[in-house]
């Protein structure tokens, strides 16, 4: 048996959730896979402030943020979300196949809308398997939605905004932080992240890598070392950190598999993070009736990625004839939105990354998944 919908969102994290939110508003049925146990995404562990404006929920955590999502959702008598619904593939005939509840379903969506997210990269050296070695999100998990206290003593790697913040995070949690080290000639956050964690003692010293990890069946301590203008290692610049574990802030990269699989048009740009899928103004790939919002497209701060899952919800609604000029007005505020959000020197690379993929994708043919 398969199951229709009008739009399918592939992703239940802030992105998705605005997507929905957003088709439903203009009158479509939506279903949404998450393939967790609780919508939200990265919300449900992220407890610091937001920045930007009222419309991006400026100084609202972003625990509070994604419940209110969640909630708001949930209450839409146009939204169905499947938690534990991981979604295996999209194929030629545009059917989507989804394992829920030891289940195999089949659907057939008029509209997908793919907010996969992005993954956390890691970095390659002697000992990178020991036992404590995390990625920042793994810590982040284990601290604001388990509970656990994840260390004694870390040091953290990368001086980007999600470093910071969970360098500051740890400290909250009792844990000691060793210092912070970052590859790049300056620090990559926020300076109101940087100036917390410096105001509390912590190091923040760039143009350092990890050389080596080491311990005894565990982490027991780092070797890191300057880079010179090349990133290249500096003999005789070792120094030994005594720590328990090694949080990897090193960037992200997006989740496009189901965007492969589907045919989608890919193309790597670095100001993006990764392969990335090509989409038009209204988010749509090069598969027709498949959008991409969110980190899956580029990877940027969560207030960007709901305000693009807004988006692709009203024109995935208006394509299907949902209140047409309504949904257009919408898509030009969403734009507009999206346009403020990048103006400052933090959106130069974005808007970059943008500019590229848009003439990549003018040389591109796309393909057309029907059911």
């Amino acid at each position: 048996m398969i199951r229709e919908a009008e739009v399918l969102v592939i992703g239940g994290g802030p992105a998705g959730l605005c997507a929905a939110a957003a088709a439903a508003s203009l009158g479509a049925r939506v279903l949404v896979c998450e393939r967790d146990y609780v919508p939200g995404g990265q919300l449900v562990k992220q407890t610091h402030k937001f920045f930007g404006s009222e419309k991006q929920y400026a100084g609202d955590r972003g625990i509070h943020i994604g419940k209110r999502l969640v909630e708001n959702a949930m209450a839409d008598p146009n939204i169905e979300i499947l938690t534990e619904a991981t979604v295996l593939g999209i194929y030629e005939d545009g059917i989507v196949t989804v394992l829920h509840d030891n289940r195999h379903l089949k659907i057939c969506p008029q509209k997908t809308i793919v907010t996969t997210g992005a993954s956390e990269k890691f970095l390659a050296f002697p000992g990178n398997d020991l036992p404590g070695i995390y990625g920042a999100g793994a810590v982040q998990t284990l601290m604001n939605v388990a509970g656990v206290k994840p260390a004694e003593r870390v040091l953290m790697v990368g001086a980007g905004n999600i470093g910071l913040i969970v360098s500051y995070q740890l400290m909250q949690a009792g844990v000691e932080v060793a210092g912070v080290i970052e590859a790049a000639p300056k620090i990559g956050g926020y300076l109101v992240h940087a100036s917390k964690i410096r105001r509390a003692g912590v190091p923040i010293r760039t143009g350092y890598t990890v050389k080596e990890a080491h311990g005894d069946g565990k982490l027991e301590g780092v070797t890191i070392c300057r880079l010179d203008e090349k990133w290249r290692q500096i003999p005789g610049t070792e120094e030994e950190i005594a720590c328990d574990t090694l949080c990897l802030a090193v960037g992200l990269t997006p989740l496009t598999e189901l965007c492969w699989q589907a045919g989608c048009e890919m193309a790597f740009v670095r100001e993006l993070s990764g392969h990335v899928p090509l989409v038009n103004e209204d988010l749509e790939t090069t598969v027709s009736g498949i959008y991409a919002a969110g980190d899956v497209s580029g990877i940027e701060e969560a207030s960007s990625a709901m305000v693009e899952g807004r988006l692709a919800g009203y024109a995935a609604a208006e394509s299907l004839g949902h209140e047409p000029e309504r949904a257009r007005e919408l898509k030009e505020m969403a734009a507009a939105e999206l346009s403020e959000l990048r103006s400052g020197p933090t959106g130069a690379r974005i808007l970059a990354g943008l500019t590229k993929a848009s003439g990549l994708l003018a040389s591109k043919k796309g393909g057309q998944a029907v059911c």
